[in-house]
């Protein structure tokens, strides 16, 4: 019996496909993945590539990583490579090294039995059970991710029909999905993920008890979900996962900074532009600061702290370093934020009103700011989105580009004043304050 798909039996003999079949070209599998293959087989032992690479191969898109599955156990892996790491509590895997390149190798998982631990509500905290290959391929999560490839015979070895699937652009969880969603409540995220990036359909027995298990993601450790979240957002999909999640019901409760996300009127337009940028930054190979991508996603809520604060008569700057500390304490439960990425979220959030002093030194001390181009960037996003004048970025982006001569130009420019800058509102509201007499206290 499956592990986690309670009365449904694993197939021990799979579908076997040929080059033709799968169209896997072995140019476009990893060196080194390969060369961990070839170890394992050389020493007697099973191995092959397998999960989300076969799947993306088959699909002719590039892996992002290469995993290998074998049957030998953590300690026989490490002892065939130089540089192997064992890691891992809740189960055990092997990191294997070349260079910069991580090829992670895992032994075959058995059947999970009645003895592994797990939390009050089911999910597996620790399992080491060990098993034959058509275990392990019933413990993976989706059909599309439980096929197997060996290079050395060029073969795909496909237990519960992944290959089938992919032909229908199907997503479909392995065993019986409530049992399944409870033992790790994070293929809650992953199903959504995919279907998103592949732009496939979710088959109704796999959908239909997701929105009502949600809340069991609660149980997950917060580092788990960031994790996750984070691979949601930076998928290159972005917008397209965070639509799915509506679509499926997973957005209110299941993570309380994407309720933000999708239900701020105000910010939405802003957000938009924000994750449209990191996707094609992703396609096209860029690099992406997750502090910049956070600091987009909460800014909404920041500028509402800002505007308060400054509404109670705190002057701007102060006002603003209270938001971020507001909205980051309050995120410290639900997010495992990074210290380096929430530090990056400060800096670029504390450079924005430093954008509107085009006066004297200013500028140029703002120019040697170590995340001066990830504030440029955020402060043309805010441009774009009609938060703040056009005028204040097309300024800047004519300074950065400027010789001497041509800045000094633009700095005996008068600003044009934007009335809905928070400095602005705050300058106002002074010269106000300042013109009418005190009321005598009674």
């Amino acid at each position: 019996m499956l592990g986690g798909g309670a009365g449904q039996t694993a197939s021990v003999q799979p579908k076997i496909f040929g080059p033709r079949e799968h169209g896997i070209e072995l140019d476009d599998v990893s060196d080194n993945a390969i060369r961990v293959t070839q170890t394992l087989q050389k020493a007697g032992f099973k191995a092959f590539v397998v999960g989300g690479a076969v799947r993306d191969l088959v699909l002719g898109l590039k892996p992002k990583d290469f995993d290998v599955a074998t049957d030998a156990t953590p300690e026989e892996i490490r002892r065939l490579f130089r540089r192997a790491f064992i890691i891992g509590r809740r189960f055990q895997i092997v990191h294997v090294m070349f260079g910069q390149d991580l090829i992670e190798v895992t032994t075959f998982r058995g059947n999970s039995t009645d003895e592994a631990q797990k939390d009050a509500h089911g999910r597996v905290l620790r399992d080491n059970t060990f098993g034959e290959q058509h275990e392990d391929a019933a413990r993976r999560d989706f059909t599309i991710n439980a096929m197997y490839y060996d290079p050395a015979e060029q073969l795909v070895l496909d237990y519960h029909g992944g290959m089938k699937d992919i032909r229908n652009n199907t997503m479909r969880i392995i065993g019986v999905a409530e049992a399944r969603y409870r033992e790790d409540p994070v293929r809650l995220l992953r199903v959504v993920r995919f279907a998103a990036k592949l732009e496939f359909k979710i088959a109704p027995d796999t959908r239909q008890p997701m929105a009502v298990m949600a809340p069991l993601i609660n149980n997950v450790p917060v580092a788990r979900v960031f994790d996750e979240m984070l691979k949601l957002l930076m998928s290159g999909h972005a917008m397209a996962c965070l639509q799915r999640l509506r679509k499926e019901g997973l957005h209110h409760g299941l993570l309380p900074l994407l309720d933000v996300v999708l239900e701020q009127p105000l910010g939405e337009k802003f957000v938009t532009l924000a994750l449209a940028n990191t996707d094609e930054r992703i396609r096209q190979g860029k690099s992406v600061s997750p502090g910049f991508l956070f600091a987009s996603l909460l800014w909404h809520q920041v500028l509402e702290k800002w505007e308060a604060y400054r509404a109670a008569g705190e002057y701007p700057i102060p006002a603003l370093h209270l938001a971020a500390d507001d909205v980051l304490d309050g995120q410290t439960e639900k997010l495992a934020l990074q210290r380096r990425i929430a530090t990056d979220m400060r800096d670029i959030w504390a450079m924005q009103p430093r954008f509107e002093r085009r006066i004297g030194k200013s500028p140029y001390k703002l120019l040697e700011h170590p995340r001066m181009r990830a504030g440029y960037d955020f402060l043309l996003l805010r441009c774009a989105s009609g938060e703040i004048d056009e005028e204040i970025g097309q300024w800047w982006t004519d300074f950065m580009e400027a010789d001497g001569g041509g800045r000094e130009s633009l700095l005996n420019q008068k600003p044009i004043e934007n009335s809905d800058s928070p400095t602005t509102k705050r300058r106002r509201r002074s010269g106000r304050n300042r013109s009418k007499p005190k009321a005598e206290s009674s």
